[in-house]
């Protein structure tokens, strides 16, 4: 078996390790941003440690919308120099990770020529600002090509569309290629470490406390410089500098839901908008369709697992049937939902669809650095802009940082596409889907292309420690297999117990985690497909 790996030989000697030295950067936080920090510090020769309080990617970047774009809707308000720094790192995002940025058509329905016509001229403007090249460029589909293309959206009222490129992803597949790029060049990096306090010396923050949520052992991590990337806990995290910290975050509420596919049957991205002019997206991905995202304040106590509410799904299922000719989607044809929280740059008086996506770094009277906003393709520019400034707090010339080098499973790799096992495994792991085939090809159940290899692979590689880690992060069966999710959570989770060393009362309660998860998901609805009662 390859490595880098996260899971670390001994938990004991995690903590031992992270105590016994002084690192030049530890960063707090897990998701996609910490992640690219974690690389990019490391790839400049920086000593480097990252703590996360609970899994890798269990927040905001496990949550997303899964896509690499730029965000063509910002060029409408007038936000293009954000547009041409995220619309450029599609290229640099899909060079570092071919399985992770999968070329696909986001397709614009138009209802007559002119609006067409409107619709091209901005994306001309965007694809230029991408520099992309003339095989990638937009075409314009009139009704005999919407027919082939997309045979259930209504001929009847869209007589064009525009089909771009746009790049799909799994996003917390990418955050943990990402933090292994970081482990291969060195960093220490560690999960369920949630930070209880900031260290400090003459007034300067001089590292974290975290305390484990395993062994309940407090751990003192020593840095020159403590970088907080926490996401929606940015501020919990700024408030351990300064009470009251300046709050940089308002948190905006982002739900998606999941249909099966031959209920609703698209091939492509879709664009279509709301009643209130917003634009959602219908994406397909194996047997589901996904379409999301809703945009509203969250003002909850369950940042990591957001409430889903029958307001927001109804609001996301109630415009499809203005786009496609199929029988109206009611909430009973929900089979898996998810929600995650944004960290949006506060801005006061806007709402959550007029604040920007920009982010900001920050740094604090302690000489914390806080980084805030920003998008899960902007990832590695907003580890640039945060290596800046950890250079000038270091008081040196830090030396060019990774670029694009691939992660690991980021070698270009040929797929059968008709292959539907293989296209799933390349689309987790890229090149190293053969590793996970060698440890055990064997499906856990037969009829869900999933095998036994994935579960050895997230344990021994990936630091999955529950069953929630693997179901909802690793192998991604809780949202897109959800017909047999509940048979696959038991079947890895009897795998498990073995991997691990798990007892029947603690494999119990792991199942009994997931099932809690898999129900309250659904529970804006009286029934859960695929849950047994």
């Amino acid at each position: 078996m390859s490595n880098p790996r996260l899971t670390p030989t001994s938990r004991a000697d995690l903590l031992d390790e992270l105590e016994a030295d002084i690192y030049d950067v530890v960063v707090v936080g897990g998701g996609i941003t910490g992640a690219g920090i974690a690389r990019e510090a490391t790839g400049r020769g920086l000593r480097t440690a990252l703590v996360e309080a609970d899994d890798f990617a269990a927040g905001t970047s496990g949550r997303s919308s899964k896509l690499i774009h730029g965000g063509l809707r910002y060029l409408a308000s007038g936000e293009v120099d954000l547009v041409r720094k995220t619309v450029t790192e599609r290229t640099a995002v899909h060079t570092m990770a071919p399985h992770l940025a999968e070329p696909c058509w986001m397709v614009v329905p138009a209802r007559n020529r002119v609006t067409a016509t409107k619709f091209r001229a901005g994306i001309t403007t965007y694809e230029r600002l991408g520099a992309v090249g003339d095989e990638d460029r937009h075409q314009l589909w009139r009704q005999d090509e919407i027919r082939t293309n997309e045979p259930h959206l209504r001929t009847d009222t869209y007589n064009f569309a525009v089909a771009y490129r746009e790049y799909l992803t799994d996003d917390a597949r990418l955050v943990l290629g990402v933090l292994r790029a970081a482990v291969q060049s060195g960093a220490t990096v560690a999960s369920r470490l949630k930070v209880t306090g900031l260290n400090d010396r003459n007034r300067q923050v001089n590292g974290v406390t975290a305390e484990c949520s395993i062994s309940g052992r407090e751990v003192r991590v020593a840095a020159n410089i403590v970088v907080n990337a926490a996401g929606p806990w940015v501020d919990e995290i700024a408030r351990m500098e300064q009470n009251p910290p300046a709050s940089l975050l308002h948190l905006s509420k982002g739900i998606h839901v999941v249909v099966p596919r031959e209920r609703f049957s698209v091939n492509h991205l879709i664009i279509c908008n709301t009643s209130d002019r917003r634009s959602i997206f219908a994406i397909p991905r194996g047997d589901v369709v996904y379409i999301g995202t809703t945009d509203t304040s969250y003002r909850g106590e369950r940042p990591l697992w957001p409430e889903i509410d029958l307001d927001d799904v109804e609001y996301l299922l109630e415009p499809l049937p203005r786009y496609f000719d199929v029988e109206p989607l009611s909430p009973r044809d929900v089979v898996a939902a998810w929600a995650g929280v944004r960290p949006l740059l506060a801005t006061e008086g806007k709402a959550p669809k007029e604040l920007s996506r920009k982010d900001e770094v920050t740094v604090g009277r302690g000489q914390m650095i806080s980084i805030a906003g920003g998008k899960l393709t902007g990832f590695r520019r907003m580890a640039e802009d945060v290596l800046k400034v950890v250079g000038e707090q270091l008081g040196k010339d830090l030396p060019e940082g990774p670029g694009t080098t691939p992660i690991p499973g980021g070698n270009p790799t040929v797929v059968d596409s008709g292959d539907q096992e293989a296209l799933r495994l390349w689309r987790l792991y890229g090149s190293e889907a053969p590793e996970i085939r060698s440890l055990d090809s064997v499906r856990l159940v037969d009829d869900a292309p999933v095998v036994g290899g994935e579960v050895d692979w997230a344990v021994q590689v990936e630091a999955a420690t529950t069953l929630v880690d693997v179901v909802y992060r690793r192998l991604r069966v809780a949202w897109f297999v959800p017909q047999h999710r509940w048979e696959l959570a038991t079947a890895i989770a009897e795998r498990m117990a073995v991997l691990v060393g798990w007892s029947n009362e603690q494999l119990n309660a792991e199942l009994a985690s997931v099932h809690s998860h898999f129900e309250d998901e659904l529970a804006f609805d009286s029934g859960v497909p695929g849950v047994p009662k």
